[in-house]
């Protein structure tokens, strides 16, 4: 056994201590649910930034950057310009909301909104996106393990899954929140130093700037490759909406709590989203004929660094993927026990079954991401999939419900459905591309708000 997979292991093991510990305090499903709503500021930064870096921002847009050069840049950098709309705007209002009405999830807000009808389409919508983005982030963590030891696919992701499973679910935010703030210690630290010694080990910039790309458009900030501003379309709305980032929120003491705190990991995102690109560029000249990009992030860490800063590299990345996939997890347990068990099976439960099959679900989630992420090729494809259904499926309900006094049922359900049939209709038709700066996100979000606003000025006339 080697002194990487040693480390990482051990580093697992201070991980699931920590959340076994703080779950031991978990008693009420409001503790596992909203935290008690009792997360400041510095919390709420850590278990925001935590999520938001995970295996898209860190495998997958060294990846890009690996593959598609300074574009990959809008991978992270459109969850940054999300994040600014979540912190100054939509996320203190629903917190009011959540704190006035005791809601504990997004689908809380769904039927107190527009209905049990909302509540249920986008509960189940959410468990087949959810699942895609927790399978990815099992995937990156195989891939670290890969490149540390040569561990099997299915053997890394059983590991991974069983890892989060065990201490989300001991204490379900609460625990999440406080294990997030000891990973994102470990990836700033990792990433700080990793960067510079990577980019003195290829020799300096200008070595870099001078290496064979795969085309002239690997050096344009703003498109190149299948990257470029178009991701701002697809994840931008989905930062702004995601029920797991939201769900965070429900449980911040108050307003200021969301605007700073939310408004730093914007910060710290924007400010990141560099990292991982100049990293993947500097694998692509380190290490030109890699297999799979996904590969590009492990391989510079264990290949290109001294042993010692690559552990705390790979430390980092697992981290990322970790905080990330505990995140969808708790997004995936809290659908399931409350807007889908609680609402329509077992309404009159008491608050010791609800948090019983709150861990049950938990388990039983982490096993099915565990057992998708087993079966499916890549990082990328998953989240492209997970990220477009959110967005197209909950960005205009949500907003339409918080700002639409006069929207009912009738304009979400059409918002729905016209968003995700449109996108999915682009999507197949034109295997992802779009037409042109017609991306199936936005050909959904279009199609979402303009079935809104039909459906809202039909009804405005009828009434008349």
């Amino acid at each position: 056994m080697n002194l990487h997979l040693v480390l990482l292991l051990a580093y697992s093991a201070i991980l699931t201590t920590l959340g076994l510990w703080i779950g031991r305090s978990v008693k009420v499903s409001k503790d596992f649910f909203v935290a008690g709503r009792g997360l400041g500021p510095g919390l709420i930064f850590s278990t925001m930034l935590a999520a938001n870096i995970g295996a898209g921002s860190t495998v997958g847009a060294t990846g890009l950057g690996y593959r598609d050069g300074l574009s990959a840049w809008w991978w992270v950098g459109s969850a940054g310009a999300g994040s600014l709309v979540l912190a100054f705007w939509i996320g203190p209002a629903i917190r009011r909301l959540a704190a006035t009405h005791d809601l504990r999830t997004v689908g809380d807000y769904l039927e107190m909104r527009y209905g049990p009808s909302v509540r249920g389409i986008i509960a189940v919508l959410l468990w087949a996106g959810s699942l895609a983005i927790l399978a990815g982030q099992l995937i990156a963590i195989a891939s670290i393990f890969n490149v540390a030891a040569g561990t099997p696919k299915w053997l890394a992701c059983t590991i991974g899954g069983a890892l989060i499973t065990i201490y989300s679910s001991a204490g379900g935010l609460k625990s999440g929140a406080w294990v997030n703030m000891v990973q994102l210690t470990v990836k700033m630290a990792g990433f700080a130093i990793a960067l510079p010694l990577a980019l003195s080990a290829a020799g300096g910039w200008p070595a870099v700037q001078s290496m064979p790309v795969p085309s002239a458009s690997y050096w344009n900030f703003w498109s190149g490759g299948g990257s470029g501003i178009v991701y701002l379309a697809m994840l931008g709305p989905a930062f702004i909406v995601s029920p797991g980032l939201l769900q965070k929120l429900y449980g911040a003491k108050d307003d200021r709590a969301v605007r700073l705190g939310v408004g730093a990991n914007a910060a710290g995102l924007l400010l990141y989203a560099i990292v991982p690109v100049l990293l993947g560029i500097i694998a692509r000249l380190r290490f030109p004929d890699l297999a799979t990009p996904d590969l590009a992030l492990p391989t510079i860490l264990m290949r290109g660094l001294p042993t010692a800063i690559g552990t705390l590299g790979l430390a980092a990345v697992f981290s990322a993927e970790l905080s990330a996939a505990d995140s969808v997890l708790f997004m995936l347990t809290t659908s399931l026990s409350q807007d889908l068990y609680k609402r329509f099976v077992a309404p009159a439960s008491s608050d010791a079954h609800i948090l019983a099959v709150a861990r049950a679900t938990t388990i039983a989630a982490g096993a099915i991401g565990t057992a998708l992420a087993i079966v499916s090729p890549t990082v990328i494809g998953l989240l492209t999939i997970f990220y477009t259904l959110l967005g197209v499926s909950l960005f205009v309900p949500i907003l339409g419900g918080l700002y639409v006094r006069r929207a009912g049922t009738a304009e979400a359900l059409a918002a729905i459905g016209a968003g995700v049939v449109a996108m999915l209709f682009v999507h197949v038709s034109t295997a992802g591309a779009g037409y042109g700066a017609l991306t199936p996100a936005l050909v959904g979000f279009i199609a979402a708000s303009a079935a809104f606003g039909i459906v809202l000025a039909a009804r405005a006339r009828v009434a008349l």
